[in-house]
């Protein structure tokens, strides 16, 4: 099985503005493409701008809305397939979600985060209640978490569990906490042995100043790409060998004694 080149668009993007959003995925796909690429993934709330306060019910969509399937062509037309965040909407309710659109225009996956932090999201989202969602795409089973999701290493375990492979995290992490990016994520990705893709935000945004530092970490503990602090498109390869090699010679799944962990529960 070849290597996945994936491609991670660490952009903020232009807060508010979901045509002109669009139009820089579109031009981050056509880059992406022309390097090789099978997958792009953009960061958390990509779609609108992550900074929009009391705007998140005017710019939420559905997860076919016309956004969706303006992706969809994006993904069509350039060949590969594109995870990005946005505000969806289902009925009255509001998520931070993040779907995944196949080469074919269609969606692959949906994701609603499950762990919202501070004041902002608590007050305009709904938690989801799904903590696993994968796709299968060029061989590999994809999950997706969002940002603060990755911080829980249960999240990423429940994951590992489920025999994901590429673990893809939108991301809008903020300063002073870029010891995530630089430390936290690498980690996670040795111990439930996975890649997990970080993609992040840059610059300020109405309260908020995100650090960048997107990553691709590997089961082996490296990082196999790193962004800078502005914006960046950087690619790195999922090795499906690197993978199996690692997992066998990493005992941390197979030494597991669930029955002592029931306290956690």
């Amino acid at each position: 099985m070849s290597s996945l080149r994936t491609a991670l668009l660490q952009s903020s993007g232009r807060l508010g503005d979901v045509a002109e959003n669009l139009k820089a995925l579109d031009e981050a796909a056509e880059r992406a493409a022309a390097a090789g690429a099978g997958l792009l993934v953009a960061p958390e709330m990509f779609l609108t701008g992550y900074a929009i306060g009391d705007d998140v019910p005017k710019l939420a969509e559905s997860v076919d809305g016309m956004s969706a399937r303006a992706i969809g062509d994006i993904a069509r037309r350039h060949g590969l397939a594109v995870l990005y965040g946005y505000p969806e909407r289902d009925g009255d309710t509001v998520y931070n979600s993040a779907q995944l659109i196949g080469p074919e225009g269609t969606s692959l996956a949906n994701y609603r985060k499950t762990h919202l932090f501070g004041c902002f999201e608590q007050e305009s989202f709904t938690p989801g209640d799904t903590p696993v969602v994968q796709a299968e795409y060029q061989g590999l089973t994809i999950g997706i978490l969002i940002c603060y999701d990755v911080e829980f290493p249960e999240n990423v375990r429940a994951h590992a569990l489920a025999g994901t492979d590429l673990l893809l995290v939108p991301t809008a992490q903020m300063h002073p906490f870029q010891f995530v990016a630089e430390s936290l994520v690498p980690v996670r990705a040795f111990e439930s042995q996975m890649y997990v893709a970080y993609v992040n935000r840059t610059g300020p945004e109405g309260e908020f100043e995100f650090v960048g530092l997107s990553c691709l970490a590997s089961p082996d503990g490296t990082t196999r790409t790193r962004a800078g602090r502005g914006e960046e498109l950087v690619l790195g390869e999922v090795d499906p060998e690197l993978l199996r090699a690692s997992r066998e010679n990493n005992p941390y799944l197979r030494d597991r004694r669930p029955g002592l962990y029931e306290s956690l529960l």
